[in-house]
């Protein structure tokens, strides 16, 4: 009789420890909302078009690398 609630328990236990300690799935990330727009005239949320985000997308400037004035560069060799 005691073997037989000793085995009850531990499976109990067991499947307890499972379900507790098994992997998600299907939840790799959590998506952001974007924050809405409201019209200025209704006051609704309006959802922004793909035509208006091409407009004012502008491309990445370059990066120019700074020249030294020729006073920085002698400051740096009287250190």
């Amino acid at each position: 009789m005691a073997d037989l609630v000793k085995d009850m328990v531990s499976d109990v236990i067991e499947s307890v420890l499972k379900e507790i300690l098994k992997k998600t799935t299907g939840r790799g990330t959590t998506r952001r909302r974007k924050r809405q727009t409201r019209s200025a005239t209704s006051g609704r949320f309006v959802r922004k078009t793909a035509r208006s985000k091409a407009k004012t997308a502008k491309p990445a400037r370059k990066q120019v690398s700074r020249r030294r004035s020729s006073s920085n560069r002698s400051s740096q060799r009287t250190r």
